[in-house]
């Protein structure tokens, strides 16, 4: 009997909806032969030993900015995180941004997330 409730509180909890900030963007074109898509985040003060984790709204994952050195009370600065083609539908891409501390997730706030945009990088 136990193992039952252990077993349904496992499945109940990997049902819950991811914990974030849902982000959508509209790019400028669909992405062209040779083209790379970056998702930049700028990542002001968080607490340390906090990491900022980056899904697709479906749970792929996409990277983990995890700020190392960064002085108490200080923004963490601008990351680039390369986005996959599977992650782009059409002219559109939408991810989860979740902060990870201290084994908890939550959605980051807006002076953890500054800011976060999608840039193009041409083709060769």
């Amino acid at each position: 009997m136990h193992a039952l409730i252990a077993a349904l509180a496992l499945c109940s909890a990997l049902a819950q909806p991811p914990t974030g900030r849902t982000v959508t963007f509209a790019l400028p074109h669909a992405l062209r032969g040779g083209e790379t898509a970056f998702l930049e985040v700028s990542v002001g003060v968080i607490p340390r030993g906090a990491e900022i984790e980056i899904t697709t709204t479906s749970g792929h994952p996409l990277g983990t900015i995890s700020p190392y050195g960064i002085r108490p009370g200080r923004e963490a600065g601008t990351y680039t995180v390369p986005l996959p083609p599977e992650a782009i539908s059409g002219r559109r891409v939408s991810v989860l941004l979740s902060l990870d501390f201290a084994g908890k997730q939550r959605a980051p706030t807006k002076k953890e997330v500054k800011k976060v945009r999608v840039t193009i990088s041409p083709g060769k």
